[in-house]
């Protein structure tokens, strides 16, 4: 693997010469690609948005915001849902000016979190470390932006950005950041425990979040749904294995090859592709408490590592919430294109935090992405229908996503023995000068 990430290194020195790298760190570049991006993204989408149209899961969305509107029936509040009850403040947002400009309306919405997220990271441009993974996060954007525009990953993602960046100076907005994130999607509980493990803020993170909390029950209570408010639980309790979740791909492939007790099908409830087969409702079964398992043992790997006092809290904070975000997507037996948003934030704070160390997840972040968004939309249709190519370009996105929480593990595990996490080789050290753009 070594060798991988130096030639990498190298196609990046290669690419980014002194002129270009010192143009990269200029606020009017990052503005300018800021806007650039996404006045790509609306002109995209322009034919979808003057003809009151809707893409991805915002039809879903449009449909559920105009029941509460229009008929007074509000997910989460009336009946049961799939999403925390958080979910429905940006639904009926982009409701709010009726069914022909919510596809607008959710975009810039999506813009204004981005906005947020890159000022985050780069200090409202004064950080020039921060430079480099505002970069980053526009990048993994652009690649992602099929799910990233029209999910609520793509709104969340932003948040938890923000909320790992204001976590040292100002806890109390971090909190509340992370908190409303975690009620929009669950994902983010996996940041907020990191916290909890590793942040010396963590008790004043915890207060917010519990007041986040309150305000959400209270209001639930107070419009008559409080019954249904952890219903998005017990939901996904009953899934099977869905199509592209790592845990998967072997009946995946048996799919692919004809076997005849295995099959790809739709479960039209819920609008998902699912697998069947020998084994899988076992496996189904299964993931949930390996899941909980996982996450007990990295979270006492992060215990471990905060004993050691040449542990730097704030990278384990953030080395740490790699591997749960990652222990909730490869043991997860629901997997979905946006899941690669849950990974993607934490990746762009660590690289502002320390190039060096973190271009490797973010060398694989970037191909994760590619090849995710090559099997969804480009090549889902084959997926779908079993084919060798799709189904190898899903195996090594799967692959890739097991490397990446895999090296999460060694460096935590390193971190707990008191070991270097990140050891350079001598011949490396006139290549890591050269790419350091600070």
């Amino acid at each position: 693997m070594s060798f991988v990430v130096g030639q990498l290194d190298r196609i990046v020195l290669d690419a980014l010469t002194p002129e270009r790298r010192l143009r990269l760190q200029s606020r009017r570049s990052l503005m300018g690609g800021f806007v650039t991006l996404h006045t790509i993204f609306l002109f995209a989408m322009l034919p979808t948005i003057l003809t009151g149209r809707v893409l991805g899961d915002l039809p879903l969305y449009r449909i559920w915001a105009e029941l509460g509107f229009n008929h007074g029936v509000w997910q989460g509040i009336n009946v049961e849902w799939v999403y925390p009850i958080g979910a429905l403040l940006p639904i009926a947002l982009a409701g709010v000016a009726g069914p022909l400009l919510y596809q607008l309306l959710w975009f810039l919405m999506t813009v204004a979190l981005n906005a947020v997220a890159v000022a985050a990271l780069t200090s409202g441009g004064r950080r020039r470390s921060g430079y480099k993974a505002a970069w980053v996060w526009l990048l993994l954007s652009f690649i992602l932006s099929p799910v990233g525009l029209l999910r609520l990953e793509g709104l969340t993602a932003p948040l938890v950005i923000a909320g790992l960046v204001f976590l040292a100076t100002r806890p109390v907005l971090a909190g509340v950041l992370l908190s409303v994130a975690t009620w929009i999607k669950v994902w983010p509980a996996a940041v907020l425990l990191a916290v909890v493990a590793a942040s010396r803020q963590r008790v004043t993170v915890i207060l917010a979040g519990a007041a986040v909390t309150s305000l959400v029950a209270a209001f639930v209570w107070l419009m008559g749904g409080l019954q249904f408010l952890t219903g998005f639980v017990t939901m996904q309790s009953d899934r099977a294995l869905q199509l592209e979740a790592p845990v998967t791909t072997p009946w995946v492939w048996l799919a692919a090859i004809g076997h005849q007790r295995t099959t790809i099908y739709e479960n039209l409830a819920i609008s998902t592709r699912e697998v069947s087969g020998p084994g899988t409702s076992f496996m189904a079964a299964m993931m949930t408490p390996v899941m909980f398992a996982a996450l007990l043992a990295i979270f006492v790997l992060m215990l471990c590592a905060l004993r050691r006092r040449t542990t730097d809290a704030s990278a384990l904070l953030l080395i740490g919430a790699l591997a749960l975000v990652g222990a909730f997507v490869i043991f997860n037996k629901v997997g979905s294109p946006q899941y690669m948003l849950w990974i993607a934030p934490i990746v762009a704070v660590g690289v502002a935090q320390d190039w060096w160390r973190w271009r490797v997840p973010a060398y694989l972040m970037v191909l994760i992405a590619i090849l995710t968004t090559l099997v969804f939309p480009v090549f889902y249709l084959p997926l779908i229908d079993g084919d060798p190519f799709a189904v190898l370009l899903l195996t090594g996105r799967n692959a890739l996503l097991i490397v990446l929480f895999g090296w999460s593990v060694r460096v935590l595990w390193s971190l707990a023995l008191g070991r270097t996490a990140v050891v350079v080789p001598a011949r490396t050290l006139t290549l890591q000068r050269e790419l350091r753009l600070d």
